[in-house]
C-alpha cells in the first residue's frame, strides 16, 4: 500500500527502516505470499525516495552551476535539464498515483448493457483492449469468469490484473462506456449506439481482515463453460457466491477444482466487500 504523501520523504524513509526490519526477523519467508508483498512495497519506497533524493541533488549542483555564468557549461546544463524533466515526470507519477491502494493489483468486470449482440460485441472489445494495454505494460492477465455472448461478443467477464499500480492506472476505467457505430450485425446498416459498464476494484484480500457470516452466502456451482478440457466440462468445477445482504455475485471458472474456484471468488467477494464500504464511509464523510 502507498505510505504518505508523495512529498512525506520521512514517513517513507521510517516506513522503508520498518520493513527492512521485518525482512531482517528469521521467520520472514515463512509466508511467502506476505513476504512477497513487503519486497515490493519496499522496492516502491525505495524508487519514490530515491528519485525525490536524486532530483533534490541535482538541482541543487545545476542552480549553483548556473550561477557560475561560464558559457562553456550550457551543454552539459541543458543535458541536466532534459534529465531533470525525465525525473520530474516520474515524481509527478508518483504524485498522481499517490491514493492508498493505487500501487494494488485490480479486479475488473465488464458487463453489456442493453442491445443485444452489439453490446455484447462491444462488451468484448473492452475487455481486449484492456489485456492488450496489460500486457503492454507487462502485467499478468488472468481471465476468472466469462459469459459468452449470443451471436458474439460476451455478455460479462472478470478479470485479475496484476502489476506495478494497476489498480492505480484502471479506476479511472470504472463507469458506462459507450459507442456509437454503424453496426455490422444490422442488415441495414444503421447507427447503433451500445452500452458497457467496467467495474474496478482493488485486489486487497490478502491486506484485509472481513468477516463473513456464511448465513450470508448463496453459493451455487456449475459446469464450467470456458476451455480446461474434458474434466473440467464434466464436473460442477465452477462456483458463483452471491452476497445476499449486498446483492454482489461472484463467479469464477477458470481454474481446475471447485475449491480453487471458491478461494479465488471469495478473495474477490472479499474485495469488493472492503471497496463497498470504503465508497459509503467517504460518502458518508462528504455529506458532513
Amino acid at each position: 500500500m502507498c505510505f504518505g504523501g508523495v512529498f512525506d520523504v520521512a514517513g517513507k524513509e521510517a516506513r522503508i527502516a520498518e520493513l527492512e526490519e521485518q525482512i531482517a526477523e528469521a521467520d520472514f519467508w515463512n509466508d511467502p505470499v506476505a513476504g512477497q508483498k513487503v519486497m515490493r512495497e519496499l522496492t516502491r519506497l525505495r524508487e519514490q525516495v530515491s528519485v525525490w533524493q536524486s532530483l533534490s541533488r541535482s538541482l541543487s549542483d545545476n542552480l549553483e552551476l548556473a550561477e557560475l555564468g561560464d558559457e562553456g557549461l550550457y551543454d552539459e546544463l541543458a543535458t541536466e535539464v532534459v534529465r531533470l524533466s525525465a525525473d520530474v515526470a516520474q515524481l509527478e507519477f508518483h504524485t498522481l498515483m499517490s491514493g492508498e491502494y493505487d500501487d494494488e493489483g485490480a479486479i475488473v468486470a465488464i458487463h453489456a448493457g442493453a442491445g443485444g449482440t452489439e453490446a455484447q460485441d462491444w462488451a468484448q472489445m473492452l475487455q481486449r483492449m484492456i489485456i492488450r494495454w496489460a500486457e503492454q505494460h507487462r502485467m499478468k492477465v488472468e481471465v476468472l469468469d466469462e459469459s459468452a455472448g449470443d451471436e458474439a461478443g460476451i455478455k460479462s467477464c472478470m478479470m485479475s490484473i496484476e502489476g506495478s499500480y494497476s489498480y492505480g492506472w484502471l479506476r479511472a476505467e470504472r463507469g458506462v462506456h459507450r459507442l456509437v457505430r454503424i453496426s455490422p450485425y444490422d442488415s441495414s446498416s444503421r447507427r447503433h449506439t451500445s452500452f458497457a459498464k467496467v467495474e474496478v476494484w482493488p485486489d486487497v484480500a490478502e491486506d484485509i481482515e472481513i468477516e463473513i457470516d456464511e448465513k450470508d452466502l448463496r453459493i451455487d456451482r456449475f459446469r464450467a463453460s470456458g476451455a480446461g478440457g474434458q474434466h473440467v466440462q464434466k464436473n460442477e468445477t465452477a462456483v458463483r457466491i452471491t452476497h445476499i445482504p449486498t446483492g454482489l455475485v461472484v463467479s469464477c471458472q477458470n481454474q481446475r477444482s471447485l475449491t480453487q474456484n471458491t478461494q479465488v471468488a471469495m478473495g474477490i467477494l472479499k474485495s469488493q466487500l472492503f471497496d463497498l464500504a470504503q465508497r459509503t464511509q467517504n460518502a458518508e464523510i462528504a455529506a458532513l
